[in-house]
């Protein structure tokens, strides 16, 4: 396979470009192009979910957007050594009855040699707010990847 840069092990530049980039592809709200950073054999933990493999990460992605309406995320660098990165994030969302939602969640990320994403831990846990409490609007525009998460 291609490998996807940048690679482990991780500095502090290297692995920011990695968070923002993920960052990126899951503002894309595109299932198979997030699946794509992930290992054929990846292997998440997705709150109380178990996901193995490319074309389960692009269905529970799927299922997930078509739940959680105009979804955007916001990753920050936690740590990082060798292989293994940690962030946090926060996303905002609406669900189908016009409820907003932002989730707070930590990952713990394992990579292979060749840049994929071959482990994913995520916990996280969700908070109903008001539409005029909302603070995350699509992709970064200005903010810069070194805005810290409040």
């Amino acid at each position: 396979m291609t490998p996807r840069p940048p690679l482990p092990p991780f500095d502090e530049a290297s692995a920011r470009k990695k968070v923002q980039a993920a960052e990126d592809a899951w503002n894309t709200r595109d299932p198979e192009k997030v699946a794509a950073a992930y290992s054929e054999d990846s292997v998440w933990r997705n709150r109380d979910q178990f996901v193995t493999g490319r074309a389960e990460i692009a269905a529970f992605l799927k299922g997930k957007w078509d739940r959680e309406l105009e979804y955007a995320l916001r990753k920050d660098l936690w740590a990082f050594e060798g292989n293994r990165i940690a962030v946090r994030f926060q996303y905002e969302s609406h669900d189908v009855d016009g409820q907003w939602w932002r989730s707070y969640g930590n990952e713990l990320w394992e990579f292979d040699d060749g840049g994929y994403m071959r482990r994913r831990e995520a916990s996280i846990n969700d908070v109903r707010i008001d539409e005029s409490e909302r603070r995350i609007f699509g992709k970064r525009e200005g903010e810069g990847p070194e805005q810290p998460l409040r």
